[in-house]
């Protein structure tokens, strides 16, 4: 993180004799990937502008084990799981605020039954939540203007049902907001879920998440908006395949309102 963002660990807070507000899961992409970490950064922003009390594990933190349960591998899924559980549970973490919607679903619907049990959120619900209680403003000028199209994420959206506050964050930026024919819990996947990520695609006409951008394109937009690391890089691969990375720009929710505020 830049010296501008304010972030301090469990550690931290634990030894000033403090507790966070929310602790701010920032997931495998979010720490490594050198796109998604500008995700992760632009959310911090957001939690500063709004004077938030959070906290990130740092180097305590491991992958939720998400990946590897997809890819049928149920005991290295569970040995990831319960290394993370013992330090939330250590560290009597309540509520979890995550930009990746992968780790939303296996931190809130997975980790309960291996004695996990936390309130999960994802950063658009709680962006959403520090606008609705007066916390955080948007100026809604930026983006006049420009055309807005929204990817549904399949573990955010069919997955948990969470539909609205995404939209209700790019209706605030005052752009033109369009949905794509299929979209919310009609949506076509990215291509990334279910470990697909980390593999070459399957055999057919089109990449899925070439199709997906095609759909997405339709739309004639300015700019793609997610709400997932992982369909950002295939949205953003998908741009490319369609040589219109000059035209259409694809952003995360987050940058969008770091952007606005």
């Amino acid at each position: 993180m830049s010296e501008a963002l304010r972030v301090k660990t469990m550690e931290e807070f634990v030894a000033q004799g403090k507790r966070p507000e929310i602790l701010f899961w920032v997931g495998s992409a979010g720490s490594y990937d050198d796109r998604a970490k500008k995700i992760s950064r632009a959310f911090v922003k957001i939690l500063n502008k709004a004077n938030v009390e959070f906290a990130v594990l740092g180097p305590e933190e491991s992958c939720t084990g998400d990946v590897a349960k997809r890819a049928g591998n149920e005991f290295l899924f569970q040995m990831q799981a319960m290394m993370n559980i013992e330090v939330l549970n250590g560290y009597e973490i309540e509520r979890i605020v995550t930009c990746d919607p992968h780790s939303f679903n296996t931190l809130k619907n997975e980790y309960p039954s291996l004695g996990g049990n936390y309130e999960v959120v994802h950063h658009s619900q709680y962006i959403k939540e520090l606008m609705d209680n007066g916390r955080l403003s948007v100026e809604g000028q930026v983006y006049r203007g420009k055309k807005i199209t929204f990817h549904d994420p399949c573990y955010l959206g069919r997955a948990n049902k969470v539909y609205d506050a995404p939209r209700d964050l790019l209706k605030k930026t005052n752009a033109q907001f369009i949905e794509m024919k299929r979209h919310k819990r009609n949506a076509l996947c990215c291509g990334a879920g279910g470990a697909q990520m980390f593999k070459e695609p399957e055999k057919g006409d089109m990449d899925i998440n070439v199709l997906r951008t095609k759909e997405a394109l339709e739309t004639s937009p300015n700019i793609i908006a997610t709400g997932c690391p992982y369909c950002n890089t295939m949205m953003t691969d998908g741009i490319k395949a369609h040589e219109k990375e000059d035209s259409v720009t694809v952003l995360d929710i987050a940058e969008l309102i770091a952007n606005s505020i």
